[in-house]
């Protein structure tokens, strides 16, 4: 799914032939790009969560390693497997964790989080082709070029993470189920491909699409299969620590093959190219529009399964699963006399965040925090989607005093913002 160059033979007499940085575009190619973005995904999870690093911590060490091995990249002079697989993995962690920290520590919405991503991406091919007049990555020869090239992969990453996680708050899917979008998508761009599409820009959604499938396929393989609490993704129970042994073995395996038989390396010198027929680029505007429809397509689906009744699980941060009801629907079968209490702490811990009494409004949600989990016996079993939905938004009130979470108490203004919602929903 990418054009190619010509180098012209007289570089090869001169002994100046310039070599291409990335391999070519294979089966392999493909097989082991998801290896290192699933990878990615659950050793990332593994080092996040298992051992307690934590998100930003996390994403800190994975900059200063991707530092390292972007720098030990670049210096050489041809293509490697193991140093470019190795980069490519790390970068997808790198990517990933950069979303992540947007959305669980920033709390930028995932719509925001997908539009920045695809602007900048956007931008980084604008001003890769405004300097080398190539997208292709079979002229990768310099280091400009592999700069470019670089650093369009991590953006990549970064979307695939944020329209990925967005898809799956918008539909509820299983990871098992929610493989099947992105893969569905790269077959059709695959076969529009090859029908005549664009093949710089087949290239690069398929690529996009390639950390959602990954992701997603290691989500099922390592998360459990019974949920704990209903919003958590279901699997095969593997672990985050046993997937990421399986891909690890697997990606070592593939990368020595490829050392071995050279069969992604890509020919440093190939004949010009045919210029494109009328023929070629009617095909090329045919799948553009093609493009377009699945675009279209793609939407539909997502709004239909959006509108259907779902749960969906909390950012990674969060243990407490997030179900999606409207205002006072989750306490519709919820006695009003219990509910009226928990109304009347919500209401005085806003009150004295606005008057400027955190001390107050620390001790009225403290004491809100006290009566819904004495009120969990008697609640929960009336109404299980309803008290989920109550205790998510609760949990985030909580979050931001600082009560059963390890962060410091956010801003005035945070508190008053998610004690009001968690007061629409009491009504």
């Amino acid at each position: 799914m990418t054009t190619t160059s010509a180098v012209h033979p007289r570089h090869e007499r001169r002994g100046r032939l310039p070599l291409n940085k990335v391999p070519e575009v294979t089966i392999w190619f493909w097989v082991i790009k998801v290896l290192c973005t699933t990878v990615g995904e659950s050793f990332a999870d593994w080092i996040n969560t298992r051992l307690g690093v934590g998100l930003v911590n996390t994403a800190g060490i994975f900059t200063a390693v991707l530092v390292l091995v972007l720098a030990v990249q670049l210096g050489l002079k041809r293509y490697v497997p193991f140093p470019y697989w190795l980069t490519v993995v790390v970068v997808s962690v790198t990517g990933t964790l950069y979303t992540d920290i947007l959305t669980d520590q920033l709390h930028v919405p995932l719509w925001i989080s997908s539009a920045v991503f695809a602007v900048l991406l956007t931008a980084v091919f604008g001003a890769w082709w405004l300097r080398e007049r190539t997208l292709s990555i079979h002229a990768v020869t310099t280091r400009s070029r592999e700069s470019f090239y670089w650093l369009t992969v991590l953006v990549t990453f970064a979307l695939g993470t944020a329209t990925g996680d967005w898809t799956l708050d918008l539909t509820g899917w299983s990871p098992g189920v929610s493989v099947l979008l992105p893969l569905g998508l790269i077959a059709a761009i695959t076969l529009l491909w090859r029908f005549g599409a664009n093949p710089v820009l087949s290239f690069w959604l398929a690529y996009i699409l390639t950390r959602p499938l990954g992701a997603n396929i290691g989500d099922w393989l390592a998360s459990p299969k019974v949920a704990e609490t209903p919003g958590d993704p279901t699997g095969l129970a593997l672990g985050t620590f046993t997937t990421s042994l399986i891909f690890l073995g697997l990606i070592l395996a593939t990368v020595l093959y490829l050392t071995a038989t050279r069969t992604d390396v890509t020919d440093t010198h190939r004949a010009p190219q045919p210029p494109r027929t009328a023929g070629d680029l009617r095909r090329e505007r045919v799948a553009l529009a093609g493009f377009g429809l699945l675009a279209v397509a793609t939407a539909v689906l997502l709004v239909w399964a959006h509108g259907r009744p779902h749960v969906t699980p909390a950012p990674e941060s969060d243990t407490t699963p997030t179900v999606q009801l409207a205002p006072g629907q989750a306490v519709e079968h919820f006695p009003p006399g219990k509910i009226n209490a928990l109304r009347a702490l919500a209401s005085t811990a806003l009150k004295d965040a606005r008057a400027g009494n955190p001390a107050g409004a620390h001790k009225a949600a403290k004491s809100l925090r006290d009566l819904w989990d004495a009120d969990e016996s008697t609640l929960r079993p009336l109404d299980g989607t309803g008290w989920t939905s109550i205790d998510a938004q609760m949990d985030q009130v909580l979050k931001t005093f600082g009560i059963d979470h390890s962060n410091p108490p956010m801003p005035a203004a945070k508190q008053e913002a998610e004690l009001t919602t968690l007061l629409a929903d009491l009504r």
